[in-house]
């Protein structure tokens, strides 16, 4: 058995939680099968298992519109993935920026199709801000591709429920495949030296949020929620990747007035960082907290129990079925409209609640202590990639009698 994995994102190009399960779900393939990846960027591993191959467009020339060219030059790039000979028995398709690349490979090489969803477009309909006119041939891309598909991987019960629901996809071709960790990377860490370097004070207490500056992270709801949090606070934003220029300017502006009156400390990490700086600043936090407003799985909540702290998240998608509410974390209610999906009906009401299950457990280190240790071991016994690559390979050779 051969897998070729086609993606966006591969190291050292990651960006979001798609690009970790690729990374983590080939290393772990390789140990069972021949593995090989195509991504974008300039990547270039041969003689190894798995091989990779970057593939990069020149956009220089490209007159179309800005939000249309990011659309064009991933569909190059998926055209380069087929130019270069194919010889692996099933294609495994992440994000619909490698969906062309996989439609392709099935119909001209004839090899199955496997398709996992981390997102799904229609669920997303902030990205036409990003994409333009773009948005709607993502929507049809994906369709095509979904529905193509010999096999759709859903990350989490929620989201299989959502693809079934969105698209004409056979139920006995939907298994629930979920993302994983690695417990032997995340792990509890400490260093105050790492958090000195990014201007967090070891000594307070703090509230950390790792992720893109995005509607779907909801990372604007929690900023609103600073002002309600108890004096003493420490919030760390580790935020950076804005989808669009507005976006960022609506970031600054709301973490500018957060700081106004508050009786606490802002930290903002504008940049990506490094893998064992994040592990740092996961193990030191009294409370993690991801309040997106749409989340298939949400692989960064592993990364935290991981690290051995509670989560305070949005009660939607896959963090249903990843927190348990009293044991390792809080869920947050997220009221929502039915005209536009997955936009908080009460934005202020939401913060007020978010700001209200942090306080709960921020200013209790016992009670906090003990979730981690809950969370840990939940991590363990349910989220292994080693486990997830076993079933992956099953469901290749089902696909491939």
């Amino acid at each position: 058995m051969k897998s070729l994995l086609l993606t966006n994102e591969f190291p050292p190009n990651i960006y979001g939680g798609a690009g970790i399960h690729v990374q983590y779900l080939s290393r772990e393939l390789a140990r069972l099968c021949e593995v090989e990846v195509r991504c974008f960027g300039d990547q270039e591993i041969t003689g190894e298992n798995p091989t990779v191959h970057g593939a990069e467009a020149d956009t220089s020339h490209y007159t179309a519109p800005k939000p249309l060219q990011s659309v064009f030059s991933a569909l190059q790039k998926c055209l380069d993935f087929n130019t270069r000979n194919i010889d692996a028995d099933v294609v495994h398709l992440h994000t619909w920026y490698s969906h062309l690349g996989g439609i392709l490979a099935h119909l001209n090489y004839g090899i199955p199709l496997v398709l996992t969803v981390h997102s799904l477009e229609p669920l997303r309909p902030w990205k036409r801000e990003q994409l333009g006119g773009g948005y709607d041939f993502t929507l049809w891309l994906e369709k095509t591709a979904i529905e193509m598909a010999d096999a759709v991987i859903a990350v989490s019960k929620e989201t299989r429920e959502d693809i079934l629901r969105y698209f004409d996809v056979d139920e006995a071709k939907v298994p629930v495949i979920y993302n994983g960790i690695d417990p032997d990377e995340y792990t509890p860490s400490f260093s105050n030296e790492i958090l000195e370097r990014h201007g967090v004070d070891p000594d307070m207490p703090f509230v950390l949020f790792v992720g893109r500056i995005t509607r779907q992270k909801g990372i604007v709801h929690l900023v609103n929620a600073i002002q309600h949090l108890n004096p003493g606070t420490q919030v760390v934003l580790c935020a950076g990747a804005p989808d669009t220029p507005e976006i960022a300017t609506e970031m600054e502006t709301a973490v500018e007035a957060a700081r106004k009156g508050f009786d606490g400390k802002i930290v903002w990490i504008k940049e990506m960082i490094a893998t064992d700086e994040k592990i740092a600043l996961y193990s030191h936090a009294r409370v993690f907290c991801c309040p997106s407003i749409y989340e298939p799985f949400g692989i960064i909540n592993l990364e935290a129990m991981a690290c051995e702290t509670p989560v305070v998240a949005s009660k939607v998608g896959g963090m249903k079925e990843i927190i348990i509410p009293g044991e390792t974390g809080t869920l947050v209610p997220l009221e929502q409209q039915t005209e536009s999906p997955f936009e908080a009906t009460e934005p202020e009401t939401f913060a007020k609640d978010l700001a209200n299950a942090i306080n709960e457990l921020i200013g209790d280190e016992e009670r906090c202590k003990a979730m981690g240790k809950a969370g840990r071991e939940r991590v363990l016994d349910t989220f292994s990639w080693a486990e997830i690559a076993k079933e992956t390979l099953a469901l290749y050779e089902k696909v491939s009698r």
